[in-house]
């Protein structure tokens, strides 16, 4: 071996173990188990890189009690050369002091094509270099180097998605560099694209040539700056840009990264710049305000002036209540609950508010194409979990339907209590697999849109004003992709036993099953039954999982008037109930029941019966 070996990738099928595990029984290899198991205690690190069906080969590491000494397994169906690159990057090491074991020549062949300098072996050649393996490193009796990689592998999935999650931030010592002058003329590129492709968090949607970008730099009555963003794991880099009318003191230019969504970085630079006017364009993923002044970021720059906390009244009564719901405290503590589903859920978060319970949202939005984006369908997270990055961007920029943010989820950081999902999408999506990779996208619902003519539905999507769902583009998709309808329900149980694998064991998911009943007038002929189908799949799962749980809808939406233009979508009164039944069962959960605002529960259904934008106003006005 040409250089010290400090990470072992492992093949499972005719490597690790005798046999393929998807075509029945493999048989265990008593000299490999021992190898890593005493080769970890001399700090060499164990990783596994294979074509597999990932819930299937962790139960068999389980199994074999070897499970807990592999770092970031990468199990899937996907090429194992670029999944091995971007694997090295994560675990931060080069691919000289790695070694890759497969049986299969032309893996190994592909593995050193993308990685070069990895070293590579034959399962059969162990036998010949495992003395030398033994004898590497040092001892390391309590496995302290694994355990570093473990909290690597930690921070690496909190990366891929704790901008969205407040919670986890907030302790992360968040800070904020402003840059302004002379000094964004070097950033010139990055804020083109900033203004240009970003859309969740473009809250004046003005896109910008380049060359009459950079000539506005130069005009003083403009005062444009750039925004950088820190924290103890690491650097964001520029994910923020603001332009400044001073004589008018409007904001002309204000964007962000989806990467900061939810920490309040966004209201951190408004209220920095004094709440000067702003006239919002189209839809955003948060909405400004002009009184609060997030407290928990920290500002960098030298010469900036960071704005005053705002000061909160509290009640003192012993439900300890403020205007966002209950103070924390050694008698109270809340609980942090990840909702993830449709965006009607979020009628679900100010009665959860009510009682002891942070709210982190997960929902569909409207993507840099003006198309709404569903992103909680199963085989969708799979593949934010089994896809390289770079498999992603490609399905991204190719896939208008998607877009550049369908891959990113809170869900991995496991930095919350308690999950509750709301499958339906699995429910309703239809699938459309790639003919050249066979990878399954969700997309639609009760049609097959393969089967209706380009120019029409062009016509549908233009009239919706959806961009680059053209004809050219249809016609591409209908010669590169195949209909594979909706999910059945023995692959749908199979997701929902791979993403309970995927979190933490003391993480409980609580799910929100479907209605059954016949919406007069719907174009989704057939709904209410396949519902029924897929809530028996889900029962059956729930039943046999561990930490499982059901909110079931049923019991409280049971005719056509319980809902509104879908079978999904809910009377609000109904959002109430469900988001009390959710808290009623979160408590059971924990043990005790949750400490509850009456008067917080009070305003959620005052402001709920109001229009949607009248109850903008009140929420403000709350604040």
């Amino acid at each position: 071996m040409s250089e010290p070996i400090k990470l072992i990738i492992w093949d499972l099928d005719d490597t690790f173990w005798r046999g393929t595990l998807s075509e029945g029984v493999v048989e265990a290899i008593a000299d490999n188990l021992e190898l890593v198991r005493a080769t970890a205690a001399r700090g060499i690190v164990h990783t596994i890189v294979s074509k597999n069906d990932f819930a299937a080969a962790e139960a068999k590491l389980v199994e074999l009690g070897i499970r807990d000494l592999f770092v970031f397994p990468q199990i899937s169906w996907q090429p194992k050369g670029p999944i091995i690159k971007e694997l090295l990057a994560q675990m931060q090491l080069r691919a000289p002091n790695a070694l890759f074991l497969d049986d299969n020549p032309i893996n190994r062949a592909e593995a050193q094509y993308y990685n070069p300098q990895l070293q590579v072996a034959d399962p059969a050649e162990l036998p010949k270099f495992a003395p030398q393996l033994l004898l590497s490193g040092k001892p390391d009796p309590g496995l302290t180097r694994l355990e570093q990689y473990k909290l690597l592998e930690r921070q690496q999935q909190a990366r891929a998605a704790y901008q969205d999650n407040l919670e986890f931030l907030r302790d992360s010592q968040v800070r904020i560099e402003f840059r302004e002058g002379a000094a964004v003329h070097a950033d010139l590129s990055r804020i083109e694209e900033l203004i240009n492709r970003s859309n969740q968090l473009n809250f004046t949607k003005r896109r910008v040539a380049k060359d009459d970008l950079e000539a506005s730099f130069t005009d003083a009555a403009l005062r444009w700056g750039t925004v950088r963003v820190r924290d103890r794991f690491g650097d964001y880099g520029l994910v923020g840009v603001y332009c400044l009318n001073l004589q008018e003191n409007r904001l002309e230019q204000l964007v962000f990264s989806c990467r900061i969504l939810h920490l309040g970085v966004e209201q951190f630079i408004y209220a920095w710049l004094g709440f000067p006017a702003l006239k919002v364009e189209g839809e955003v993923a948060t909405e400004l305000n002009g009184t609060d002044k997030p407290d928990w970021i920290t500002l960098d720059s030298p010469d900036a002036k960071a704005p005053t906390s705002s000061t909160t009244s509290m009640s003192t009564d012993d439900e300890r209540v403020s205007a966002g719901g209950y103070i924390p405290d050694k008698n109270h503590p809340k609980l942090r609950v990840l909702l993830k589903g449709g965006c009607d859920l979020g009628q679900l978060t100010p009665f959860l508010q009510a009682f002891a319970i942070d709210v982190i949202e997960e929902f569909n939005y409207v993507n840099e194409h003006q198309i709404p984006v569903h992103v909680e369908h199963t085989s969708l997270l799979r593949l934010t979990r089994e896809l390289p990055p770079s498999e992603q961007q490609r399905l991204a920029h190719k896939l208008p339907f998607l877009g550049e943010e369908a891959f990113t989820t809170n869900l991995w950081t496991a930095e919350y209590d308690a999950l509750v999902y709301s499958p339906l999408m699995d429910y309703t999506q239809e699938l459309y697999r790639e003919k050249a990779t066979g990878i399954a996208i969700p997309f639609g619902g009760y049609q097959n849109i393969l089967a209706v003519d380009s120019a029409t539905l062009a016509a549908k999507y233009a009239q919706r004003r959806f961009r680059r769902m053209d004809e050219a583009f249809l016609g591409q998709f209908k010669s590169e992709f195949e209909f594979g309808g909706q999910i059945s329900p023995a692959d749908f149980q199979a997701n929902l036993r791979w993403l309970r694998s995927q979190l933490p064991a003391a993480i409980p998911i609580f799910f929100l099953n479907g209605a059954e009943i016949e919406v007069p007038g719907s174009a989704e002929t057939g709904a209410a039954q396949r519902h029924a189908q897929m809530n028996q799949a889900l029962a059956e799962f729930v039943a046999s999982a561990d930490n499982c749980f059901i909110i079931d809808v049923r019991d409280f939406v049971r005719t056509p008037a319980d809902v509104t233009n879908n079978l999904r979508h809910y009377q609000r009164a109904h959002y109430r109930t469900l988001a009390q039944r959710l808290a009623q069962a979160l408590g059971a959960w924990h043990g005790r029941q949750l400490p509850r605002s009456t008067w917080t529960d009070l305003r959620a259904q005052l402001a709920s019966h109001l229009p949607s934008k009248l109850r903008n106003a009140w929420e403000k006005l709350q604040k």
